[in-house]
């Protein structure tokens, strides 16, 4: 049986030969304006390292003074995707990312009722979809709907084997979003967008897709919740490298209204997951005790004696993760009507 510590030595020669030109590669050119609005009008909001898996790198996000979107400023490349996204949700951090998939289903009868509200869909594709798990909770509240899934991993292909789409379709969704015309009365995007080069044009690709009456719904983590600006770095819904574009709901509220949608339905409080400053304590508890852990774009294993000091003091701060926790339940019930949601859901339906 592989165990971890097989899987990670297998696959360090190839990260080593991927870092051995340094990570400038990984980057398109600085941007000048904003990808919005074309403003020139640019600030420095953050700049911060990989502190979900510590690959090597620096990530810098610009917020725009005019209209408030925020992006990745150099924007990773293809190669840059491909390397920063590697054994993230796949590979070795496949299991680990199933199990809190399968197990972070509080906001997902939010998301279906949110919908069921407006309309009865027969067909319904989620873009995006990951392993399904929000899918197989959906259709529990829809019997009657039929659930396609989305995704450039082959995550999707398994949600398939394992019963949760009907229908798998793996790769670009602008790609292959003109042989969905017609065909869904509900096409979802739940924490999808902000991982996209172009989120505009996925948005556009799937207006077209719809038929008149059909609905788009969108789900974001909201950049202009206070935490973000609290907890700066270690906010885990800023997820760099992965998060690209960070829109403010008055941008995708005009942005959809451009595409010829109507905002039906807006949630600001509802989303929030309540999960913030627990996640940032894990985070920067990670980060101090990096070194014991075990990883393939490291040129060595950890010594024993680091391994098991960052063992012994995560088992140690179980108090202060218990005070994070608490925090995070008493701001919640007060939050969202405060700006400490962090998360934020449209549902637009496509009237010409």
């Amino acid at each position: 049986m592989t165990t971890r510590s097989d899987a990670v030595a297998e696959r360090r020669p190839a990260y080593l030969s991927d870092l051995a030109a340094g990570t400038d590669r990984f980057f398109d050119k600085r941007r000048e304006t904003c990808p919005w609005c074309d403003s020139k009008r640019l600030d420095l909001l953050l700049r911060t390292t990989d502190v979900l898996q510590h690959k090597p790198g620096v990530f810098v996000l610009d917020s725009c003074k005019d209209c408030g979107h925020v992006f990745q400023n150099p924007r990773l490349n293809e190669d840059g995707l491909e390397f920063y996204y590697r054994d993230f949700y796949d590979g070795l951090g496949e299991e680990n990312m199933n199990k809190i998939f399968g197990t972070k289903s509080s906001g997902h009868d939010g998301r279906t009722n949110m919908v069921a509200a407006e309309c009865s869909p027969k067909q319904w594709l989620d873009v995006g979809t990951g392993h399904g798990h929000f899918l197989a909770d959906a259709k529990k509240v829809l019997p009657d709907t039929e659930f396609d899934g989305l995704d450039r991993t082959d995550g999707v292909v398994i949600a398939q084997e394992k019963g949760r789409v009907r229908k798998a379709y793996q790769g670009s969704f602008i790609d292959l979003a003109p042989e969905f015309a017609d065909q869904y009365d509900v096409i979802s995007m739940y924490h999808y967008l902000e991982h996209t080069v172009d989120p505009r044009a996925e948005m556009a690709a799937a207006a077209a897709a719809l038929p008149v009456g059909g609905h788009l719904a969108i789900e974001l983590p909201d950049p202009e919740c206070t935490w973000a600006r609290l907890l700066g770095k270690w906010w885990i819904s800023w997820l760099q490298p992965q998060h690209l574009h960070m829109i403010p709901i008055a941008n995708l509220r005009a942005e959809l209204s451009a595409l010829g949608l109507t905002v039906v339905s807006e949630q600001r409080a509802e989303p929030h997951n309540g999960q913030d400053v627990i996640s940032a304590a894990i985070l920067a508890m990670n980060a101090a005790l990096i070194g014991g852990e075990d990883l393939a774009w490291r040129p060595a294993p950890p010594s024993r004696a680091r391994a098991l000091l960052r063992k012994v003091t995560f088992n140690a701060s179980v108090p202060v993760l218990a005070l994070a926790y608490l925090v995070d339940r008493v701001s919640a019930s007060v939050g969202g009507k405060r700006g400490l949601s962090n998360t934020y859901r449209v549902l637009a339906r496509r009237t010409s």
